[in-house]
């Protein structure tokens, strides 16, 4: 499709469209091309995720002025993850912009939502090189400024699941999966054991029910992961 119905649905039109090009360029077409030095848009991926955070940062902390920084870093954990950036390609329409491998096109690729969050990311980089930190910062606010409204304040810090799964986000990992592995005593005193897979390390936690036990083993888990 034409890349000046895609600069209508993004806001801002580009000096150079080559770069609007190349981040909506997946890895799987250039593969199939004989073009030399032709680029996929991974580069761009790279560079819009750090454009990306730094300005849903900035936006965070005008929106709370008085949060303290670990708050503030789950808040944008739960904002700049695969699938709100997917949510976000997909309101623009972005997968039908995409030029993708024929394998990936026979997977429903356009639908993906890591190829959607990635070509996100690409896109605000090259507005970012076409126009300026000043255009790519107006393009992520329009896009995030209802989500920063309505996004609730993150949970106390003894809410150890959630630091997990924030972990996860951020890292682009498998979600975690908790398991009970024993149940002893009797029904009125029980004592569970819980354990969590995640990033490729396990844990085992202990409570009086299975909630404190998945909350135990998560927090030895963010030990392991060197989070607290």
């Amino acid at each position: 499709m034409s890349l000046s119905i895609l600069e209508k649905k993004l806001g801002y039109h580009f000096k150079d469209k080559s770069l609007l090009g190349e981040a909506c360029r997946h890895s799987s077409f250039v593969n199939e091309q004989p073009m030399p030095g032709l680029r996929d848009n991974e580069r761009l991926e790279f560079l819009g995720d750090a454009v990306l955070s730094l300005t849903v940062s900035h936006l965070l902390m005008r929106r709370h002025l008085n949060m303290p920084e670990g708050h503030l870093s789950r808040m944008r954990a739960n904002l700049v993850n695969e699938a709100q950036l997917a949510a976000i390609a997909r309101s623009i329409g972005l997968g039908r912009h995409l030029q993708l491998g024929k394998g990936e096109i026979q997977t429903r690729g356009r639908q993906k939502k890591s190829i959607l969050a990635d070509t996100f990311e690409a896109v605000t980089a090259a507005i970012y090189l076409d126009g300026g930190f000043s255009a790519a910062f107006r393009f992520i606010e329009i896009h995030f400024s209802d989500l920063i409204q309505d996004i609730r304040q993150p949970a106390l810090d003894h809410d150890y699941k959630s630091q997990v799964q924030e972990f996860v986000q951020i890292a682009r990992k498998g979600m975690p999966v908790y398991k009970v592995v024993t149940a002893t005593g009797p029904d009125h005193d029980k004592t569970f054991e819980v354990e969590i897979r995640v990033c490729d390390i396990a844990a085992r936690g202990e409570g009086k029910n299975k909630k404190t036990a998945e909350q135990d083993a998560a927090r030895k888990a963010l030990l392991q992961l060197n989070v607290r």
